[in-house]
């Protein structure tokens, strides 16, 4: 599997996990030490990957047989470094997503995650 297509799994596992409140596949994403960064209304959040997924899961999964939206607008990788930027969906929001990935013994996980949430 070509680095582009591991860091699209990771993307998918990512997005799946949040409209799907798939605790597993959140946690196989994110690195423990993520951090999950921006302005939700109006307010800085800061969570860690726990506490990102603890919001994930309070808020339930979508509907069986929904399609999450995922729109990958940018991919970049440097060795080992990658960016992803991603328009999804979540709890009926839209946001833009900016994921930073590393390869750690031969495995993408997101190391940070900074949105915005569209108005």
């Amino acid at each position: 599997m070509s680095d582009e297509q591991a860091i699209s799994a990771v993307v998918h596992l990512y997005v799946d996990g949040m409209a799907f409140a798939n605790e597993g596949a959140l946690r196989k994403a994110f690195h423990p030490d993520a951090a999950i960064i921006g302005n939700y209304r109006g307010a800085l959040e800061w969570m860690t990957r726990d506490g990102f997924i603890k919001a994930v899961l309070d808020q339930g999964a979508a509907p069986p047989g929904s399609q999450p939206e995922m729109d990958v607008e940018m991919t970049d990788i440097t060795g080992d470094a990658a960016t992803v930027k991603v328009i999804d969906s979540f709890a009926g929001e839209r946001f833009s997503d900016y994921l930073s990935l590393v390869k750690i013994d031969g495995r993408w996980v997101i190391v940070n995650k900074i949105y915005h949430l569209h108005a």
